[in-house]
Order: structure tokens, then C-alpha cells, then sequence
């Protein structure tokens, strides 16, 4: 089924652009290679949460390849004073908002927690985790969501910054 953008879309007349392929330098994948590091696995052009089989390719995946070099897809700053009560709820969350992208999306994922002045900063591997975050930890807790709009290019990297000053309000908030 092909989609079609509305008359209103601001692309509405320039071509979609075409889909990015994992590709190496020798050329593609294989059709079936998995992981030695974290064991997901690169079935049909994706990678996957299955295991690969005894035997397939091994090719580390890209977000191994990210912890590995040091190289995040996006860093998340919580902040404020009400962080500094909260913190071990607001990191389950986040724990939580991981494992359930992870299920659909097994290359996002969480690299690091670093403690900052007031509150403490999230270096995730994919772009699209950092506004996954934000949005849950606005939900959640209120407070304010400062983030710029994210694309699906590997390349781009995302700096976002959630804080909440005031200790009352937000349904997941304890007076």
C-alpha cells in the first residue's frame, strides 16, 4: 500500500527519499548475521531481537558499534530540584521506556547516566529514544520538554534537555 502525502504537506510535490539500506563498506550484509556482542540478530534488511543461528555471520551491530567508539545518537538532560528527590523513579522510567522501544527497535538503547549539577544526563544511542524519553517524562511528571524536531538519519544527533523546578503537580509526583 502506498502512502500519499496531503495537498497540505509542505513536500507535497518533491519524491520521497529512498530508504536507507544498511550497507557495509565490501557491500551488504548477509542475509542472516547476528551480533557477538549483545546477540540480536540481521534477518531481510533489519535487525531483529532474535537470536541469530548457530553459524550465521557475525557483524557487530550498529549500536555495539556506537557504545564501542563512543559515538551517541543523542544526550538527554534531566534537571531541576525535583529531580534531585526523585531520581531513582525518574531513571526507572526511563529504564522502562528502553526495554519497551528495545522490543520493536532493538538498536535503541541506553549507553550511559552521568551525574550533572542538579540533576543527571542519558547518552542513548538513537535519536528517536531521546524524544521517546522526553515525552514519557513529560507525561508522567509535567515539567518542560526542550527539544529540537528529529529525523530518521543515523548521522543526527539530538540534544534535549527535560526539567521540573516545582515539587507538586504530575500524576507520577509524590507529596
Amino acid at each position: 500500500m502506498k502512502r500519499k502525502r496531503t495537498p497540505t504537506h509542505p513536500a507535497v510535490n518533491e519524491p520521497r527519499p529512498r530508504r536507507r539500506i544498511h550497507e557495509e563498506a565490501a557491500g551488504k550484509l548477509p542475509d542472516v548475521a547476528g551480533c557477538p556482542r549483545c546477540g540480536i540478530s540481521y534477518r531481510k534488511g533489519r535487525w531483529s531481537a532474535k537470536p541469530a543461528p548457530v553459524g550465521a555471520y557475525e557483524r557487530v551491530c550498529p549500536a555495539c558499534t556506537r557504545v564501542a567508539t563512543d559515538d551517541p545518537g543523542g544526550i538527554l538532560h534531566v534537571g531541576g530540584a525535583f529531580v534531585a528527590e526523585h531520581r531513582d523513579e525518574l531513571l526507572g522510567l526511563l529504564r522502562h521506556v528502553e526495554e519497551r522501544e528495545r522490543k520493536g527497535h532493538p538498536l535503541k538503547r541506553i549507553m550511559a547516566v552521568q551525574d550533572e549539577d542538579g540533576g543527571f544526563a542519558v547518552t542513548v544511542t538513537d535519536a528517536k529514544l531521546v524524544e521517546s524519553f522526553g515525552r514519557a517524562l513529560h507525561k508522567a511528571y509535567e515539567g518542560t520538554f526542550e527539544h529540537p524536531p528529529t529525523e530518521a538519519a543515523p548521522e543526527r544527533f539530538v540534544r534535549a534537555r527535560w526539567t521540573r523546578d516545582h515539587a507538586s503537580g504530575g500524576r507520577g509526583a509524590s507529596a
